[in-house]
């Protein structure tokens, strides 16, 4: 099952895509305890910005994605312990007849895209005794932060693809509530925390975050990806620099007993 995020898109998501503060990776490995001896997957990995800094702490990383552009990307960072395989969160059963009872599963930004009810079901046949799964969300879309050259943006984007932009990726504190509840009803013990930061974007950045997000048959074409530049750049002429406030959340969900 591709998403649609192959070719171009692929590289905008290796390029602009924001990676995880050490705080994150560290916050994780203490969650579980991870060492040098365990092995984690990470689903819906895209082209390795959660999977790469894993895999320096850990044995292996299993990094599995449903594009198989976005996994020819990750691979191209030639770390040697990280594996890239095809595939999405339902088939999990058949990657642990593989691995075997692994640390941790991890989900970074992708959560949204998955059956997550089914998913939290299927963690504690997956890991072993100390183990779990990290759900990691990181920061608010582009184009809905709370900021003069966000509520621009939006104005651009809304225009020039004629719907309302609404959608939080699972952001948003209502979903993030609905997540926890699901890890709850699994079974699973749950605990959460937050790193805030603030960057500095350039408006290539900004461009470049919003190809990433699209799929390829949205992604505007080089003529009219002009045209919607020049209407971005006009649209926040006067508003740079351009800060941005991220919050990266992770649920944890434990492994009971």
């Amino acid at each position: 099952m591709e998403l649609g995020f192959g070719g171009e898109v692929a590289d905008f998501y290796d390029r602009y895509r924001r990676g995880y503060p050490g705080e994150v990776v560290d916050a994780v490995v203490r969650a579980f305890g991870l060492t040098g001896a365990d092995v984690v997957v990470d689903l819906g990995c895209g082209t390795g910005q959660l999977a790469l800094p894993l895999a320096a702490r850990v044995r292996a990383v299993v990094g599995v994605d449903p594009e198989p552009d976005m996994l020819t990307r990750a691979a191209a960072h030639g770390v040697p312990n990280a594996t890239w395989v095809l595939g999405k969160d339902s088939d999990l059963p058949a990657l642990r007849a593989v691995t075997g009872p692994v640390a941790a599963v991890t989900v970074g930004q992708a959560l949204h895209w998955m059956d997550h009810e089914v998913l939290f079901r299927e963690i504690a046949a997956t890991v072993r005794p100390g183990g779990g799964i990290a759900i990691v969300t990181n920061g608010t879309p582009l184009w809905l932060q709370d900021s003069d050259w966000s509520r621009a943006l939006r104005e651009v984007l809304e225009q020039w693809f004629t719907t309302k932009l609404v959608a939080t990726c699972g952001t948003d504190e209502a979903s993030q509530q609905r997540y926890a509840s699901a890890l709850s009803a699994a079974g699973l013990t749950v605990s959460r925390s937050a790193v805030t930061y603030t960057g500095e974007l350039t408006l290539p950045d900004i461009v470049g975050g919003i190809y990433s997000a699209l799929p390829v048959h949205r992604l505007p074409t080089q003529e009219n990806r002009a045209l919607l530049e020049c209407r971005i750049d006009k649209a926040l002429t006067g508003l740079g620099p351009f800060p941005e406030v991220v919050q990266v959340t992770t649920l944890v969900g434990h492994l009971n007993g």
